[in-house]
């Protein structure tokens, strides 16, 4: 039960402070540790595809399990001086593996830049949430950019670690955003990573094989209670769930396009080069500023569904 109690209170945390820019976060230390290591296992494996990819499955081996390792260990001796400091820092945990207040503030950034302010400073806001090129994007492209951010990173950043924390606590959550962080640090299929990253990707992908797909679902019944086209978004999600390089990336993306009836996805450049990513949804009508507010209300309407699904399931373990 302190699992489940742990994991509500992070939630109302997350909620209602989102990730203050003062307080130390788990995922910065998490890269610091991966640019530290990368660092030395290069120095060890020879620089040939083979040595590169052996280094890189080492990598994505330590990280999570020392993650897993140093939460537990601390939560273990925090509950030596007292159970109420180890709940305390469970809590604190729970509260950082979750983004739902941060992706709506950064998007709803983009969305006020994009009606109030010039079209510089919406790419430069946008920037902020997306890995593509910002500066040559349209009002429309920027607008579709955020709206991507928010649906795919629903899964990420909300869904996934929700479901491990519940089955897990707060390590096992914290564990799958180390997951996470590798992958968005070394998942490229660029000259330097191609091979040094492969393990990390595929573990990525591993790891969020169910909770992308129980996200999609998430949000196709989020479609029906915030007024969007909840058939639109099971039609479209059935249609090009599968219409990704990333076998979990399309998965809420198609179930949000199909809600909203837009358009997503496409060709879009990446460090200059482009990438000619096949589109996702069908183009009803223009994506517009007001999409982004329309994501936003899915987003916390998904995520309230899906703690109160994964909690109930967590219940009911507990009294069977």
């Amino acid at each position: 039960m302190e699992i489940l109690v742990a994991a509500a209170c992070g939630l109302i945390l997350d909620l209602l402070l989102g990730d203050p820019a003062w307080m130390p976060h788990p995922v910065v230390a998490m890269g610091r540790g991966i640019t530290a290591l990368e660092k030395v296992l290069r120095r060890i494996f020879p620089k040939t595809p083979r040595g590169e990819l052996a280094g890189g499955v080492v990598m994505a081996a330590l990280l999570p399990c020392g993650t897993l390792a140093v939460s537990i260990l601390s939560l273990w001796l925090c509950g030596l001086v007292h159970p109420a400091l180890r709940f305390l820092l469970a809590v604190v945990w729970c509260w950082q593996a979750l983004a739902i207040k941060g992706l709506r503030d950064e998007s709803r950034n983009v969305y006020n830049r994009l009606v109030s302010g010039t079209l510089d400073e919406a790419r430069r806001a946008v920037a902020r949430i997306v890995g593509r090129d910002t500066d040559e994007l349209s009002a429309h492209g920027i607008a579709r950019a955020a709206v991507e951010t928010v649906a795919e990173n629903f899964s990420d950043g909300v869904a996934a670690p929700m479901l491990y924390m519940l089955l897990g606590g707060a390590p096992l959550a914290l564990c799958y955003k180390a997951i996470n962080t590798m992958d968005s640090m070394l998942g490229y299929k660029n000259e330097r990573y191609l091979w040094f990253g492969r393990a990390a990707a595929r573990l990525d992908d591993a790891a969020n094989y169910i909770p992308s797909r129980l996200s999609a679902l998430f949000l196709i019944a989020s479609a029906a209670l915030t007024g969007q086209d909840a058939r639109g978004a099971l039609r479209i999600w059935r249609r090009d769930r599968r219409r990704h390089a990333s076998p979990n990336s399309a998965q809420t993306e198609s179930a949000a396009a199909g809600a909203l009836g837009i358009q997503l996805a496409g060709p879009a450049y990446y460090f200059g080069e482009l990438h000619d990513k096949p589109t996702i949804g069908d183009a009803q009508r223009e994506i517009v500023p007001q999409d982004i507010l329309r994501i936003n209300r899915m987003l916390y309407a998904a995520s309230f569904l899906s703690f109160a699904i994964f909690a109930g399931l967590r219940i009911l373990w507990i009294l069977l």
